[in-house]
């Protein structure tokens, strides 16, 4: 069950309409990396969850909801940023706040130039976010149904991506815009999905064993062989030297070589 209480989880503000920013933020209304990707993913793999670990379907229960709230957040900060723009483009260019700070009605092509960069803006979402990216592209369960594969650890190590990337997301969008309001709510998904990596990355700790992740073992005959299939400067580092990450067992490293037709020689270098 959910409830639903009418403030926002963070005070969102702007200072003044942006519409061209409004675009962007889409991004993390109706994209890949966006708030309702996130809240949609932990909510499936929470059903996964529920009979082997239902400690951790209590964990991802409660970031699912927790990612709805963001996804308020960023549909409320959206609306902000479009005020005056809706249905009747002629009274938005002639009679909204957005025209008095772009001069009048001289700005009106200006306005329309910006509005036309999320044309749904204005004929299909009146003013309010679209579910979908920056660039238009309606969402989909496409960026997410992979993330739902039933083994836990797996899942986990999903999330901690994700998280990673809806950080980053919001680190480039920060570089988009100078409100210092819209810029503290930023600062503030940014540092939730930090909390949320950690979260994840913790939960993923209690599982053991976690790797590899499902049942069936990995053949050890390959398990740890670093494949070097390039020319040149050879790099070394704990990637493909000592001992390995999970499984503790040395590497060897495999050193193949072509020949003019690009057929394998069978050169071999283990160490």
């Amino acid at each position: 069950m959910f409830y639903h209480v009418k403030d926002l989880q963070f005070n969102a503000r702007v200072s003044r309409p942006d519409p061209a920013f409004a675009t962007l933020l889409l991004e993390q209304f109706g994209g890949a990396n966006g708030e309702l990707a996130a809240a949609l993913r932990y909510f499936g793999q929470a059903f996964g969850a529920k009979q082997p670990f239902p400690d951790k379907y209590d964990l991802l229960m409660d970031i699912a909801t927790e990612e709805f709230s963001h996804l308020e957040i960023v549909g409320a900060t959206i609306q902000m940023l479009l005020k005056g723009i809706n249905g009747d483009l002629k009274n938005a260019a002639d009679n909204s706040e957005i025209m008095k700070l772009l001069n009048g009605k001289a700005g009106k092509e200006e306005v329309i130039h910006q509005g036309m960069t999320a044309p749904q803006f204005l004929v299909g979402s009146a003013g309010g976010p679209a579910y979908t990216n920056s660039q238009g592209v309606p969402w989909t369960a496409a960026y997410i149904n992979g993330d739902c594969q039933g083994d836990l650890s797996a899942d986990l190590r999903s999330d901690i991506a994700a998280e990673t990337r809806a950080k980053m997301t919001y680190e480039y969008l920060l570089q988009f815009t100078d409100d210092p309001y819209v810029k503290e709510t930023l600062r503030f998904l940014m540092t939730r999905e930090v909390a949320h990596y950690q979260m994840f990355e913790a939960a993923l700790s209690t599982i053991q064993p976690n790797f590899p992740p499902g049942v069936l073992q990995a053949d050890p005959r390959f398990s740890n062989v670093y494949f070097n299939m390039s020319s040149g400067n050879d790099f070394s580092g704990p990637w493909n030297e000592g001992k390995s990450t999970q499984l503790g067992r040395n590497f060897n490293i495999l050193k193949i070589l072509l020949n003019t037709s690009c057929k394998p020689t069978g050169s071999l270098n283990m160490r």
